[in-house]
């Protein structure tokens, strides 16, 4: 709801829904005194809206997020590994302040307190981060014309488009993935098209301690167009993605890679269906120490699903599938493993063994509204090498095994079941069970004991 708007008699005013990156969440409509003295919960909204001197456009809104996460593996990785036996805990404060002065000028800050309790197999990068600045940029939006509006966006944020398969936001794990980036936004009528240059931030575990990682670097033109007539929130995405890494590794070795992404994607809702199709392709170059490479990779995923609205618990009958090149030959120099780039975390639900490179996979899924605000998500996922010639990665790209040895292709199975609550708009709990029963593949590369896993969340955010 924007400013312009008015309250009806006695109507409440639903505050906008609350997002992940918190900086597209728009409070200007509580300049209205009106709209103000309704909007709910009447408790939050002085804090959101702080009105600076007597310009109603220059104000002050702020928020957090405060998540505590329980996660524990049995047989991590197949009994790969460093095991943890008693599970650990996640804890993370993400506050931030939006600063607005007029219509055009606007400074955005969130900091980020992110901690690891408990992990006896040890603390990566994604899992703590003391304390240190998550986002800081500033905005200049100018008119550019009827219609028109062109922003100019520079400093530390989260970036993510489409379904976050190439460049997300890293959210699920307890660090996302910040970006030091120039954007520039053009917004005409039905059209968005985005340029930026970006680094990702290299998470330091202490305090103030992040900084830019100058060995990667990535570039992007992307276009997306609105197309309400297929239905609401239906469009399509046009893009292009560039990517540098000087220290790149793949099954087949570790070299420089210079690889450019073109893609595709469809997406919409209508009539209780809903739709989600992208396609890529990457080409570029791949140098070692002993050879120059070209890149030539693939992939087509596709999410789509049917909603009985006016049946009992409103079931969604889903299914997703991916298909991701892998590399042919690893004595050849040429490379044909597809790069997911910097993409969402736990892509393949909340167990995230498997990242998205080198795969064919099949995931049903079954989503029930059994209360107003209890919802169960039921999934399961099949899993196989596209590619025997290359190995199974994480979610960040590295190689999990290398598979050279072995000509199997079936990976193995996954189940999920996932409860989530929703108790009012700013706190939101969830459970989660996990069980990966491996395939020919794993037990042919190495320990293949069945994985279980189980996750706890209890969220606030205002």
């Amino acid at each position: 709801m924007q400013g312009s708007g008015r309250a009806e008699a006695g109507k409440p005013v639903a505050l906008p829904a609350l997002s992940a990156y918190r900086y597209d969440e728009d409070y200007s409509f509580l300049k209205d005194e009106d709209l103000r003295s309704h909007a709910e919960p009447l408790s939050l909204a002085p804090l959101k809206y702080v009105r600076l001197g007597s310009d109603s456009s220059n104000y002050l809104s702020v928020g957090s997020e405060v998540r505590l996460r329980y996660e524990y593996y049995k047989n991590n990785q197949w009994g790969q590994g460093p095991q943890d036996h008693g599970g650990y805990v996640w804890g993370r404060l993400l506050p931030y302040a939006d600063l607005h002065i007029g219509p055009y000028f606007r400074a955005f800050a969130q900091a980020i307190a992110a901690y690891e309790w408990g992990d006896a197999a040890g603390v990566s990068p994604p899992d703590e981060d003391q304390l240190d600045l998550l986002q800081g940029f500033i905005d200049v939006r100018l008119p550019a014309g009827d219609k028109t509006t062109l922003l100019v966006r520079g400093g530390r944020q989260l970036l993510h488009y489409g379904s976050e398969r190439l460049i997300g936001l890293r959210y699920g794990p307890n660090v996302p993935q910040p970006f030091d980036a120039v954007l520039l936004r053009l917004e005409h009528g039905p059209w968005r098209v985005d340029a930026f240059y970006a680094r990702p931030v290299e998470i330091g575990r202490g305090t103030w301690d992040d900084e830019a990682d100058d060995t990667q670097d990535a570039w992007s033109l992307y276009a997306t167009r609105a197309l309400p007539l297929l239905g609401e929130g239906s469009g399509v995405d046009v893009y292009y993605i560039g990517y540098r890494d000087d220290r790149a590794a793949f099954a087949q070795g570790e070299g420089r890679e210079r690889r450019h992404t073109v893609g595709v994607r469809w997406f919409g809702a209508a009539a209780g269906y809903d739709w989600n199709c992208e396609g890529f392709y990457q080409f570029g170059s791949f140098d070692n120490s002993s050879a120059n490479g070209e890149i030539s990779a693939w992939s087509l995923a596709s999410s789509s699903g049917y909603t009985f609205g006016g049946a009992r618990l409103q079931p969604r009958i889903g299914l997703k599938a991916n298909v991701i090149s892998g590399d042919d030959d690893a004595g050849d120099p040429d490379l044909q493993t597809f790069n997911a780039l910097f993409p969402k975390g736990k892509y393949f639900g909340e167990i995230g063994l498997l990242g998205p490179y080198n795969l064919v996979n099949v995931h049903p899924t079954l989503l029930l509204n059994l209360t107003g605000k209890l919802t169960l998500d039921v999934a399961s996922v099949f899993y196989w090498r596209y590619s025997t010639h290359d190995g199974i990665y994480d979610n960040a790209g590295n190689v999990i095994r290398d598979g050279a040895d072995s000509g199997k292709r079936f990976i193995g199975s996954q189940l999920e079941a996932l409860f989530t609550y929703a108790f009012i708009r700013e706190i939101e709990a969830s459970a989660s069970y996990s069980v990966f029963i491996p395939g020919s593949f794993i037990d042919d590369t190495g320990p293949g004991k069945v994985v279980q896993f189980v996750g706890l969340e209890v969220g606030y955010k205002f």
